[in-house]
């Protein structure tokens, strides 16, 4: 199943839940450009509270709990029966995890929309304000549907398989550091930016164009591939780009922010 969907297709869609998840990272929160705007029909799922477990030696953004993560799809209006269509301010990056946290618990049909927001804006789609009445839904979190890597398991996979970075370079050669407390990278790991992703409206490259560039970096066939970032929100997008091009990957959720929460772990720079 493609995992993008596009405007015209969405809005041809007769029934789906469709979640704004538009973030960003140090604010401002989303909802206030949700209730400026926003598809019809879509409801605000806030991706600090509803994606994630706090924040702790885990990670800044951790992989929240079932029960907790029911609670909130079911409280959005998320059930297991209907497709769910979630998508952000463009390029897909909150919406990634929104996709990636929903097919790990056991959704079958989820899509982002490819080119967020701005793509239904430029297709010139109607949108709607203030906020969406919601209805409850019935889903039931079973985790286990996406894999996933610890510390450990990262650390081992940049030697034996691949293990993306999906940072910006200058990150992941630790020239800067805006949020952890130590830069660097994983020792093994290789740079590949979620920006070279997406073109320039934020609408993913085509499945060749993926593949080709995952290729290069090491992701053939018959390797293991996963990917890691921050803190599990963009490394969510190199996971989707991977399944766009018909490349399975595992997601070390707790990321960097997990990685240096241990000051014995190695770190490797440049």
């Amino acid at each position: 199943m493609n995992p993008l969907i596009t405007p015209s297709e969405l809005a041809a869609l007769p029934e789906a839940t469709i979640l704004d998840v538009r973030w960003r990272l140090g604010g401002p929160p989303g909802i206030e450009s949700y209730r400026e705007g926003h598809i019809p029909g879509a409801v605000f799922c806030d991706l600090d509270a509803d994606l994630a477990a706090p924040a702790g030696p885990q990670g800044r953004h951790p992989l929240p709990s079932a029960g907790p993560f029911q609670d909130a799809m079911r409280r959005l209006g998320v059930s297991g029966s209907r497709t769910v269509v979630v998508y952000d301010e463009a390029d897909s990056t909150a919406a990634a995890r929104a996709w990636w946290t929903l097919r790990h618990f056991g959704h079958p049909d989820v899509r982002v929309l490819d080119g967020g927001l701005r793509g239904w804006i430029s297709d010139g789609l109607p949108l709607a304000g203030g906020e969406q009445a919601r209805r409850p839904g019935d889903f039931v979190a079973r985790p286990g549907g996406m894999p996933v890597l610890d510390a450990r398991q990262a650390r081992d996979l940049a030697v034996d398989g691949v293990l993306l970075d999906a940072r910006a370079g200058e990150r992941y050669r630790g020239e800067v550091e805006p949020v952890d407390p130590v830069a660097g990278h994983i020792p093994g790991a290789v740079s590949a930016p979620t920006g070279d992703n997406v073109d320039p409206a934020g609408r993913f490259h085509l499945p060749d164009f993926l593949r080709e560039r995952f290729n290069t970096l090491g992701a053939v066939p018959g390797v293991r591939v996963g990917a890691y970032c921050g803190s599990g929100v963009t490394a969510a997008h190199e996971v989707l780009a991977l399944a766009v091009a018909g490349i399975p990957a595992a997601l070390y959720v707790g990321s960097w922010s997990n990685w240096v929460a241990d000051p014995s772990r190695p770190v490797a720079t440049g």
